[in-house]
């Protein structure tokens, strides 16, 4: 019997395509649904009661939710192309620092993109220590994970693509040359065919982070 695979994301979604570059990873063939989270579908809140959100993962009729959570599934259920390493030591780390990303790094960068005045200083300060923590975790390494991407790879994944359309929309560079490892790491990992061939429209990404960014600082 045919396995069937849904997604349930949006076009621009960082968590969303995470998901997507894993299932190319592994080579799973997949339907996808772009939902409008202005006005969510049926689809979506049959599936995500709980958070109404995406990204879903739908396999078999089966709901799974979060996207570190269906990172996991996908690598447990598909073992070709591994995304964890065997060594629990290894494994405990790509989780830690897929951890670190959503909870720290990715708040501050988008507080940087949100706040104003002191706040916006404030999470400037806290991007660059939480970017230093990851340069770090860059030394001697080509991905992530060594030799080949990974899960944690994956789930930092937007830096190489989002942090340009945030610098464009705001007119400033958040990863420099302080970053050698890390903006090696970005192009190398841009240049990889499952994840060129999978990014947003850079333009409609500009647009629609300029309205937000708009939104967040009407002009006076």
């Amino acid at each position: 019997m045919a396995e069937e695979v849904k997604l349930l994301k949006t076009w621009s979604s960082r968590f969303g395509l995470r998901v997507v570059w894993a299932l190319k990873l592994k080579g799973i063939q997949y339907e996808a649904f772009d939902e409008d989270l202005s006005n969510k579908s049926a689809l979506l809140l049959q599936y995500n009661p709980v958070y109404k959100k995406v990204p879903v993962l739908v396999h078999n009729g089966k709901p799974i939710s979060e996207s570190l959570v269906i990172l996991e599934y996908i690598d447990e259920t598909w073992k070709q192309n591994p995304m964890l390493p065997q060594h629990p030591l290894e494994k405990a780390r790509q989780r830690f620092w897929a951890k670190f990303n959503d909870e720290k790094l990715l708040p501050s960068i988008s507080g940087i993109f949100t706040k104003e005045g002191k706040e916006r200083e404030e999470a400037v300060a806290a991007s660059l220590e939480n970017l230093k923590f990851v340069e770090e975790e860059l030394k001697g390494k080509k991905f992530f994970g060594g030799e080949k991407i990974g899960l944690a790879d994956l789930v930092f994944g937007w830096l190489a693509n989002l942090i340009c359309v945030f610098e464009e929309v705001l007119g400033f560079k958040i990863i420099d040359e302080r970053f050698p490892l890390l903006l090696a790491w970005m192009k190398e990992f841009s240049q990889l065919p499952i994840i060129k061939d999978n990014w947003p429209p850079h333009d409609k990404m500009i647009i629609k982070y300029q309205e937000q960014y708009d939104k967040y600082h009407p002009a006076k």
